[in-house]
């Protein structure tokens, strides 16, 4: 990979996943260590329909949540 190719810094490919039969997914094995993934983690799925899916774990997406309640009350 050339270092234009490179993504970011703070940005990261993984590579690709399969869906199986029952729509699940494995989630690369640098990806559940970089971001501290653990069996048992809740995680949230976000989507939007012109830029695709989001994982977040459980704990991060309450806290962009309460961001979000802090913002629009002016807080």
């Amino acid at each position: 990979m050339k270092a234009e190719d490179k993504p970011p810094k703070g940005k990261h490919i993984f590579g690709t996943v399969k869906v199986g039969t029952k729509g699940q997914i494995v989630i690369p094995k640098q990806a559940r260590d970089l971001f501290d993934i653990k069996p048992g983690d809740q995680l949230a799925i976000l989507g939007d329909e012109k830029q695709g899916i989001a994982i977040l774990k459980e704990e991060k997406f309450q806290k962009l949540i309460q961001e979000i309640i802090k913002k629009t009350q002016g807080e």
